[in-house]
């Protein structure tokens, strides 16, 4: 997962799109945040294709390293950055992605890259880096601005925990307010039965929102005393999560989710909430994997 070592940096990956520079001017404001150094990287494919070249690759060598070159203006042009520095690394995109986050403090990718249809998301390089990363993976999408708060997406489950710990450090970063969402629907989930075997299998009316409450309250227990200065909405609402998190994404600077939630396939680095979210939001996106 990732590290928490002084100096790890923020990771941006660039291809020369527009998207990859609207991720620039993000990954430089949480460099600046969190204090930490910022690396471009640009993955250069053409070499691992192994597919004779010749004086072509050193054109496609040098458009390369000028893509990162902007990148890195362009951050510094935004303002102060503590250390900034790029590379161009040899592989495919996932792959030298997947690895750069195994040393960085957050990955920042644009929505969509270069070469991808306008509605093509998952499949793509910042789908797939958010079911693989190490760290967490901040998905540049919608309206990019500061304002707004951080809204996490709580539902109680382990998978979630560690996307309610990155949201209230990201709300104390960016000294604002943090609204945790969690959404319930009694037609989706069984009703669990009551504690006492003998009573009616069923619920008396406004129990079950009372135990979806208390489940939210135990979710945020120990993170509001290790952030007092962070003030905390609680939204339990009745609904399906993903409806209910597109719409609380509207009015958020940072929508934050965990890979996978509560009911997730074992086998699914990417839960279904989590990939319609990153389709539908309308701020950018944090998918964060717990260990």
């Amino acid at each position: 997962m990732a590290t928490d070592t002084p100096g790890a940096p923020v990771v941006v990956a660039v291809d020369g799109s527009p998207a990859a520079l609207e991720a620039v001017d993000t990954a430089a404001g949480e460099a600046r945040l969190r204090n930490r150094p910022l690396r471009v990287v640009h993955a250069f494919v053409w070499p691992s294709t192994r597919m004779p070249l010749g004086a072509v690759e050193g054109d496609l060598r040098y458009e390369a390293d000028g893509i990162v070159e902007e990148a890195l203006r362009r951050a510094r042009a935004a303002g102060p950055v503590p250390e900034a520095g790029g590379a161009v690394v040899t592989g495919d995109a996932l792959s030298v992605l997947e690895q750069e986050s195994r040393s960085a403090a957050l990955m920042v990718v644009g929505s969509r890259g270069l070469g991808t249809f306008s509605r093509l998301l998952l499949g793509s390089v910042a789908g797939q880096l958010a079911a693989h990363s190490h760290a967490p993976v901040l998905v540049v999408r919608g309206r990019v601005a500061a304002e707004g708060p951080v809204v996490v997406g709580a539902d109680g489950s382990p998978a979630g925990d560690g996307a309610i710990g990155f949201a209230f450090a990201e709300a104390a970063a960016r000294e604002t307010r943090l609204v945790a969402v969690h959404a319930w629907s009694d037609w989706a989930d069984p009703v669990p039965p009551p504690p006492d075997k003998a009573a009616p299998y069923a619920y008396a009316p406004g129990m079950l929102q009372d135990d979806e409450e208390r489940l939210l309250a135990e979710a945020l227990a120990g993170r509001r005393e290790r952030y007092p200065d962070v003030p905390v909405e609680p939204r339990v609402v009745r609904g399906r999560a993903r409806e209910v998190l597109v719409e609380a994404s509207e009015a958020a600077g940072l929508l934050v989710l965990g890979a996978r939630g509560r009911g997730g396939m074992r086998g699914m680095l990417l839960g279904s909430v989590s990939q319609a979210l990153l389709r539908h939001a309308h701020a950018p996106v944090a998918v964060v994997r717990s260990p």
